[in-house]
């Protein structure tokens, strides 16, 4: 059975296009359904916005241990959405 939970869950497992094609199917059944038209849009500008990972900032942050680094951090983040 696709709900939205099932879809919740999948996304937050990381399986995006999963989860994708649940909303796909309950935005059919239900055109109306704001949360699934939400999450389509969400998920499908995802896709198109980060094609790849920043391997070294992405080891940066897992190894990050020092408030400075996390003010670099978010430092770097900022410029990503600027």
């Amino acid at each position: 059975m696709q709900t939205l939970t099932l879809a919740n869950i999948y996304e937050l497992q990381g399986l995006k296009e999963e989860a994708l094609e649940i909303y796909k199917e309950i935005l059919k059944k239900d055109p109306n359904n704001a949360e699934a038209r939400i999450a389509i849009r969400r998920l499908s500008g995802m896709r198109r916005k980060f094609l790849g990972v920043n391997q070294e900032m992405k080891d940066f942050f897992v190894h990050m241990e020092e408030p400075v680094e996390f003010n670099e951090f978010e430092r770097w983040l900022l410029k990503l959405w600027n």
